[in-house]
């Protein structure tokens, strides 16, 4: 059959990417066949439909047999749904400073979920057992909002990787406490891609008990799913998935991308091949005299300090953004459909506009 006529028409350039955000690529080709695939006919809506129920399976090969995915149209859509799950209307979340749900999120989490997030400054993105008793206390303070959470990203933003024992020394501290842990996995294949491990390695087997399981960044076109690992540490996931607006009526499109990145190996394939493109980025980098990397490249982007004009002039060539524009640090990422030739065109283009 031909396929059907379209009026719409391209307005880019599909040759062109930039290091701006992982959320810049598009879909993975195999995950629009599948789009396709689970297209035509009827499907019952609200996540009752064939698609949906087979993703509990494979879910479930990756976080274990209790693990039941909520999928979600979209990040912070899973972190709210995710943190209201295991807090109260008093409860708090312990956080990194930089964390995504403190930092990126327009104030979701604390004005839609009505949380109170607790900031800890960390040295590299990520919390420890002392890190977090700088705000692990006061449980009886009813002054105080009560700190029930741990939530830690893993990749981190800074681009660092928990290992599987630091986040295991996390939960055993935060469980020791009464509080809950969650983990924001937006980018989880990169770390388990660098890590070399399966993902249950650094979550539901070290006391993870609520994930957020990144789709959009890995490739798909949207949506995501909150992971509940431990089925007593949480309450009502339907109803606050719901409450949130995070339930898609045609929920078989949000489910059959996250089948396509999960059922055999697309995700960690897309993960090496950005976390790889990462490393080439960086030793091309470091080849440059004036540019400072400043923290260890783990997984899928690189943190660098440059002179402000040069970024500056770099951006017209290159999209990317200002990490601390003050003092002067970036941020590069890379995709799935990142190139071995994107990589060497912006060193090639930073060497020039550093030697200017």
């Amino acid at each position: 059959m031909n396929p059907p006529k379209t009026d719409a028409r391209r307005h880019h350039d599909p040759d062109v990417r930039g290091f701006a955000s992982d959320n810049y690529a598009g879909a993975h080709p195999e995950v629009l066949a599948a789009l396709a695939l689970a297209n035509g006919g009827h499907q019952v809506a609200y996540g009752e439909d064939d698609y949906t129920e087979n993703l509990q399976r494979i879910v479930r090969s990756h976080f274990g047999a209790t693990a039941e995915a909520f999928p979600v149209f979209n990040g912070t859509g899973a972190n709210v749904v995710a943190l209201q799950a295991v807090t109260d209307r008093w409860g708090a979340v312990i956080c990194a400073e930089s964390a995504h749900i403190h930092v990126d999120e327009g104030g979701a989490p604390e004005r839609m979920g009505g949380l109170k997030l607790l900031t800890v400054p960390t040295p590299d993105g990520k919390l420890t057992p002392e890190l977090i008793d700088k705000q692990a206390y006061g449980w009886d303070d009813e002054h105080r909002a009560m700190p029930q959470v741990v939530s830690i990203t893993q990749s981190t933003e800074l681009g660092t990787l928990y290992t599987p024992d630091e986040i295991r020394a996390i939960c055993d501290h935060a469980h020791a406490h009464g509080m809950k842990v969650h983990l924001d996995g937006s980018r989880i294949a990169n770390a388990a891609a660098s890590l070399n491990v399966p993902m249950r390695t650094f979550t539901n087997a070290v006391g993870v008990d609520i994930l957020s399981l990144g789709g959009t960044k890995n490739g798909a076109l949207f949506g995501e799913a909150v992971v509940v690992l431990n089925q007593d540490a949480v309450s009502h996931m339907k109803h606050l998935r719901k409450l949130s607006m995070q339930l898609a009526s045609k929920m078989r499109f949000v489910s059959v991308q996250l089948e396509a990145l999960l059922a055999k190996d697309l995700w960690l394939r897309n993960a090496r091949h950005a976390n790889e493109m990462a490393q080439r980025l960086a030793e091309g980098v470091r080849a440059v005299h004036g540019v400072e990397i400043l923290y260890p490249v783990q997984a899928n982007g690189v943190f660098a300090k440059l002179p402000h004009d040069v970024s500056e002039r770099l951006q017209k060539r290159f999209r990317f953004y200002f990490w601390d524009e003050a003092a002067g640090v970036v941020r590069w990422m890379c995709a799935f459909d990142t190139t071995e030739d994107d990589v060497d065109a912006f060193v090639a283009a930073l060497k020039e506009e550093m030697a200017r």
